[in-house]
C-alpha cells in the first residue's frame, strides 16, 4: 500500500482531478508529469489522483495567492472568516443535515438544514466555503 494513500480514501481520474481543481486536463496531466501533483498508478498504468493530494493542492494554493486573488473567491458578505473546502461527506437525517467539508488537511463539520442541502444541491466533491460566525459555521455555494 503506498504510504501517501489513506486506508478508505477516495482515488480520481485525473479528468475528475482536473475539474475539482479548476484547471484543464491537460494542465494536470503536465503537473503529474512534473511532479507537481503526486499520484497512484493502477495495475493498468493509469495515473489516479488521491484526494488527500488535491486537499494538499487546493490549501497551498489559496496560501500562497496574494490577498486579492483570494478575495475574489470570497463571496460578498462581511463575514471574513470564510474556508473554501471539498464537500467530503453530507448525512441527511429528517430535517437537519451534517455536511463535513475537507479544508486544507483537517475536517470541519456543519450542521444546516436537509432542505439547505437539497436548495444548494450539495452533493460530495462540490466546493463550497464555510462561513463562521461565532460559534456557527454556515456553508456557502461556491
Amino acid at each position: 500500500m503506498n504510504p501517501m494513500r489513506r486506508k478508505s480514501e477516495n482515488l480520481l481520474t485525473p479528468r475528475e482531478a482536473a475539474q475539482v481543481l479548476g484547471i484543464s486536463y491537460p494542465t494536470l496531466k503536465q503537473w503529474i508529469y512534473h511532479g507537481k501533483l503526486r499520484t497512484i498508478k493502477t495495475a493498468g498504468g493509469h495515473h489516479r489522483v488521491p484526494e488527500s493530494e488535491i486537499d494538499r493542492y487546493l490549501s497551498r494554493t489559496l496560501r500562497s495567492a496574494d490577498v486579492a486573488e483570494r478575495r475574489t473567491t470570497f463571496r460578498r458578505i462581511s463575514g471574513r472568516n470564510q474556508l473554501i473546502g471539498r464537500v467530503v461527506g453530507i448525512k441527511t437525517s429528517g430535517l437537519i443535515a451534517q455536511v463535513t467539508l475537507s479544508i486544507g488537511e483537517q475536517h470541519i463539520t456543519s450542521i444546516i438544514t436537509a432542505d439547505a442541502v437539497r436548495e444548494m444541491r450539495l452533493k460530495t466533491g462540490d466546493m463550497v466555503a464555510a462561513l463562521i460566525k461565532s460559534t456557527e459555521v454556515m456553508i456557502l455555494r461556491v
